[in-house]
């Protein structure tokens, strides 16, 4: 076991080499390059490249296949697990051909959770583009003493300072309304202006701002924030709080008069929600991590509000309403231009809604898409995935005893009576294969489920 987890350490050092490599390659060359401008995301490419630290798989394996007498062997009692409940889904996929290597209940559309975060991730990647930025920007008002916050989407914007965090590194580097403030307020003062009145237009959205597939607690919880193309902090009361405000775009509003008037520019009473005045110059704007590093966070993390936020980029970008309805047919739309959108039905962006459904061979074919060497703009959906035992919503599964060990990347997925994960491995000889494990009816008992879904992609990483 001890040389195991030495050859195993020694394998994450060597492909953390490469991806680091590669990552440099790509972020360099023009494959990621976003040219069109959209609505709302920003053509600017980064100023210094961003290359995700941590043990990485290679994308690539090419050894034998494994037999698939052998994982139906090692994956068939475990599936019949009582902790996974009387409905079960499963494929594994030989990523380099799409052959499905094993299936049980492959077709059947089940509860994906938050695995549908990789659908998200895929269409986001594909339709906006890896570079693209989401801008959040302050334009001139309808008179010469007001100014109006534009929302473009971006749920990461801070209103945290560094006087509130001190010592912190967040990645991605989150966009900093204080810097919005400061740049406004010295554009104004240049001019001579010290007083104005601040209105916001969050009309980036349109429709309902919580899903009617919701259920009601999910806000109240803490699990997600009302929808809004204006928020700072993802909704919450304060930077780091679970709790969520009602109205994201009214407080993000609130925090950005504060803070202009820290920077001089003094604030009159009146301003409130307006659309922004057609053709009115910009005085200052903030650009969020480009996409490629937004989908890394949402993966790695589960973030809920950014996924949403990610999939009405999609519509925008697809020209449809930036709304659930508008963002679910987009997502569709550029999954069937990449031929997997087959055995796909999503309800919303982050996978909160128990209405969607995904067939397990369909999820492991989208991991198999964004794994493929010939599709270099979909790799941040690989490289934001937790990895096992080491990072994100798998940080705290698959022990250090485990062959799995830092072996696997996969995506979690968990709602009541639902627990999925589905990713990638490279087997044991050395052949690179995707899979997804889903089930929706699952008893109660907290990490039981999980445990057996771990324990299945173990045995497909021993093939």
């Amino acid at each position: 076991m001890r040389r195991e987890r030495w050859v195993a350490l020694v394998t994450l050092v060597l492909l953390q080499l490469f991806v680091v490599a590669a990552g440099v390659h790509l972020l360099t060359g023009d494959v990621l390059v976003e040219k069109a401008p959209g609505p709302v995301a920003s053509a600017k490419p980064p100023s210094v490249p961003v290359v995700t630290a941590g043990p990485v798989l290679v994308a690539g394996g090419s050894g034998p296949l494994p037999a698939k007498g052998t994982l139906a062997g090692r994956l068939t009692g475990a599936l019949g697990d009582p902790a996974l409940g009387g409905r079960v889904g499963a494929a594994v996929v030989d990523a380099e051909t799409g052959a499905t290597l094993f299936g049980s209940g492959a077709g059947t559309g089940i509860t994906p959770a938050s695995t549908t975060k990789v659908a998200t991730s895929v269409a986001v990647l594909a339709s906006v583009g890896p570079d693209a930025r989401l801008v959040t920007r302050v334009v001139r008002g309808a008179t010469s003493d007001s100014i109006v916050l534009v929302g473009g989407g971006d749920p990461t914007l801070t209103a945290a300072t560094a006087s509130q965090t001190p010592g912190t590194r967040v990645y991605p580097q989150p966009a900093s309304l204080a810097t919005l403030a400061m740049r406004t307020a010295k554009a104004l003062r240049a001019e001579g202006v010290t007083k104005v009145t601040v209105s916001y237009d969050d009309s980036l959205y349109t429709g309902p701002r919580t899903a009617s597939t919701w259920k009601p607690g999910y806000v109240p919880e803490g699990s997600v924030a009302p929808v809004t193309a204006l928020m700072a902090d993802e909704g919450r009361a304060a930077p780091g709080s679970r709790r969520r405000v009602s109205d994201p775009s009214r407080a993000a509003h609130a925090a950005f008069v504060s803070l202009l008037s820290k920077y001089g520019v003094a604030v009159s009473k009146g301003g409130g929600r307006s659309r922004a005045p057609g053709g009115t110059d910009e005085v200052a704007r903030v650009e969020s991590a480009p996409v490629y590093a937004l989908v890394e966070r949402a993966l790695t993390l589960s973030d809920n509000d950014l996924s949403e936020a990610l999939a009405r980029q999609v519509a925008l970008k697809e020209g449809q309403p930036a709304s659930f309805d508008g963002a679910a047919t987009a997502v569709r739309q550029v999954l069937a231009r990449l031929k997997v959108a087959d055995g796909v039905q999503v309800f919303d962006g982050s996978g909160l809604s128990p209405r969607n459904r995904i067939a397990p061979v369909s999820l492991a074919r989208l991991v198999a898409a964004a794994a493929s060497p010939a599709n270099p703009h979909l790799h941040p959906v690989i490289s934001g995935m937790p990895v096992a035992g080491f990072t994100g919503t798998l940080g705290h599964r698959f022990g250090e005893s485990d062959a799995a060990y830092g072996l696997i990347r996969a995506k979690t997925g968990t709602l009541d009576g639902v627990s999925a994960l589905a990713g990638m491995t490279t087997t044991r000889s050395g052949r690179l294969v995707t899979f997804a494990f889903m089930a929706d009816d699952v008893p109660p008992g907290w990490g039981k489920a999980e445990a057996v879904l771990d324990r299945l992609a173990a045995g497909v990483a021993a093939g």
